[in-house]
């Protein structure tokens, strides 16, 4: 990776990062928290507190990354950081239930995710995007373990509302990462694909199956933290020592998930390693079905629950970026993040809805029968076209002028997309070894002198 890729990588899962602890370091604690409001005691209202952040996330998603096509990716995640701070702090000053509600709606409006992903597509190459989307996606993972073992500690010093204002602190420092450390665009970017219309991405066979897992994979973990607290305090566990349970629970399934990521570095184990993460979540959920009755059962489930968790959250970013349209990347991944909040949303109130009126071992089992449906789905998953990088050097360029020939080199047979860094003085082409025109690329280059 380039310098300005590098920097890129880690400034936007710095961004990811700090957004994802304000809002997973709620969910060991809020179900406890929500139950002392006025109206928490309806279990269905505290999924929808839970998951009302995910609807409006959802409904946002896909138009705010098409925006951002159009108006920049920067200027977008300003304006959704600000949103999500104001949510935090509504959601740290409610007295009630219904408050918080409001709080996390507003929260939700925020709707960035997508755009983050976009950028960091915009400011890397292809050949190095799966690095990028992987550093995202275990900050990420990196983020909800220390939430959830944060959370628990955390709320014994500043309160559950001293964590909301948390939140909304972390996503003003968020800003100042936008500003400061990640990299405007001081290269040329182009690609050989036009947009594609909306219901062509929505139908797209590998992006439809990436979309359903994603919303499987966010609907069972919310769905899940509704009733989790819950078991705990029932197995005779205090709420004060619920975090011994997600440290351990955290440090291990990173542990077991080391050699299947390993793997999953390899394109030809890609598909098994996935669809066996998947299995493992299944696994995870049959064991709290089974084992939810006491701490060890818990503890054990969870542990192997969070190991496929961990994997998936750090796999999907990444096959979704490569199997998006070039020229719709930023509605593609809006299309993926908001089923991904959608799925938080559904999870969190019909976890909530199902623990109201039959009880927590109906949540584990109606999670566990949705996961079994995604392994279905993820084995029917195809690979990925094989793709190469060439780069060339190129002579001095002003911006106008490197815009132009990105665009006519994204325009040669075989090439998918062109990044030409006229700062380095280096074009970067990702292209199909079968059909690539090497020698018309150099002509162009050459044409440039």
């Amino acid at each position: 990776m380039t310098p300005a890729e590098l920097r890129a990588s880690f400034g936007l899962a710095a961004i990811f990062g700090l957004r994802m602890v304000g809002m997973f370091i709620i969910l060991p604690v809020f179900s406890l928290y929500a139950e002392q409001l006025p109206g928490g005691r309806d279990h269905t209202l505290i999924g929808l507190a839970l998951g009302a952040y995910g609807l409006t996330q959802a409904l946002l998603q896909i138009p705010v990354g098409a925006v951002s096509d159009r108006w920049g990716r920067k200027r977008t995640i300003y304006l959704g950081l600000l949103l999500f701070a104001a949510g935090s702090f509504v959601a740290a000053f409610a007295h009630d239930i219904y408050m918080v509600i409001v709080g996390r709606v507003i929260q939700g409006s925020g709707a960035i995710s997508a755009v983050v992903i976009a950028l960091a597509a915009d400011l890397t190459r292809d050949e190095q995007r799966t690095k990028a989307m992987a550093v995202i996606g275990v900050t990420i993972g990196a983020a909800f373990g220390l939430s959830i073992v944060a959370g628990p500690v955390f709320t014994h010093i500043l309160g559950v509302p001293g964590l909301f204002a948390l939140t909304g602190v972390l996503a003003l420092a968020a800003m100042g990462v936008v500003r400061w450390v990640v990299p405007s665009a001081a290269h040329a970017i182009a690609t050989s694909s036009r947009p594609e219309p909306l219901l062509r991405l929505l139908h797209a066979g590998g992006l439809a199956r990436l979309n359903f897992g994603i919303f499987v994979l966010h609907a069972v973990l919310m769905a899940l933290f509704v009733v989790v607290p819950f078991q705990l305090r029932s197995a005779g566990l205090d709420a004060g020592s619920h975090w011994k349970v997600y440290l351990t629970v955290m440090a291990g399934s990173i542990v077991l998930m080391l050699p299947l990521m390993l793997l999953a570095g390899r394109r030809s184990w890609q598909k098994l390693v996935f669809v066996a993460a998947v299995g493992v979540l299944f696994a995870g959920q049959l064991g709290l079905a089974a084992c939810g009755a006491t701490v060890v059962g818990i503890t054990g489930s969870l542990l192997v629950f969070f190991a496929g968790l961990n994997l998936l959250e750090a796999m999907l970013p990444s096959l979704v970026s490569r199997a998006a349209p070039a020229g719709s990347k930023g509605a593609a991944v809006g299309i993926y993040s908001s089923v991904q909040f959608l799925g938080s949303f559904a999870g969190a109130a019909l976890g909530g809805a199902i623990s109201q009126h039959l009880g927590p071992l109906w949540v584990f089992g109606a999670c566990a029968a949705l996961t079994l449906v995604w392994v279905w789905v993820a084995a029917g998953m195809e690979g990925t076209e094989p793709t190469g990088t060439r780069t060339y050097p190129i002579p001095p360029l002003d911006a106008k002028r490197a815009a132009g020939l990105s665009r006519k080199l994204a325009g040669v047979t075989g090439v998918r997309e062109a990044l030409v860094m006229a700062g380095e003085g280096v074009a970067y082409l990702t292209v199909e070894p079968a059909r690539f025109d090497e020698q018309n690329v150099l002509e162009l280059i050459a044409g440039e002198t």
